[in-house]
């Protein structure tokens, strides 16, 4: 056997509203489908993400129905992780203009730095629920 691509990568995020926000108005991604699933208490938002589709599942906290999905346990860092995504990364052309774009819309972005094995330049920035997000040169 042999996978040929990656279709998409889900997320799960505590607050619906405010990571389509966030991924949609600061992040750039065009909306491909939105979908309320009532019988799930939750919303689907699929995104188009170069060839790729980046898929959101999430509450809103105005939903009485609404119960949180338990938090990201450590960050990269701490060199201390539960098993699964460890982060996404983005490949960009120019880091520097969007670094500057992320922090004129108010998030953080760590300081650039060079991948030690690649010798491209990276940098980290979460998404509203702590997900490591990176930009790769």
């Amino acid at each position: 056997m042999k996978l040929n691509a990656v279709h998409h990568v889900a997320l799960i995020v505590s607050d619906y509203d405010k990571s389509r926000d966030f991924y949609v108005n600061k992040l750039g991604f065009d909306i491909i489908r939105e979908n309320h699933r009532p019988e799930r208490h939750d919303y689907k938002l699929d995104l188009k993400c170069g060839s790729i589709e980046l898929e959101i599942f999430g509450n809103k906290t105005s939903d009485p129905a609404y119960v949180a999905p338990p938090k990201r346990v450590g960050q990269p860092e701490y060199h201390m992780e539960a098993c699964g995504l460890r982060h996404l990364a983005f490949y960009v052309e120019n880091i520097e203009a969007y670094k500057a774009e992320l922090e004129e819309m108010g998030v953080y972005v760590q300081p650039i730095r060079h991948d030690d094995y690649t010798g491209k330049k990276m940098t980290f920035f979460f998404d509203p629920d702590g997900l490591p997000l990176e930009l790769h040169e």
